[in-house]
């Protein structure tokens, strides 16, 4: 997080965001109630089932309530400046 920020929406909010720190967690649920049935951890998955790949952290602008990739404000201050 050491790039400055721009919202790609309001375009205006430099300032102003909510960081969201996404902590996946791999389960198996029961089809039938929706109940976790088993937790997995990164190095127990089963050969079908895929670990997650997605960032670490997504933004919110504190002005107009985007959420998006910290990569989309990243760019929109590089393209705005």
């Amino acid at each position: 997080m050491a790039s400055p920020y721009l919202c790609p929406n309001c375009k205006s909010n430099r300032t102003r965001f909510n960081l969201i720190e996404q902590n996946p967690k791999s389960v198996k649920l029961d089809p039938q109630t929706g109940m976790v049935v088993q937790e997995y951890d990164q190095s127990s998955l089963e050969p079908f089932h895929i670990s997650y790949k997605g960032p670490q952290i997504k933004v919110q602008c504190g002005a107009c309530g985007l959420i998006e990739d910290e990569v989309v404000f990243v760019k929109r201050a590089e393209l705005g400046r």
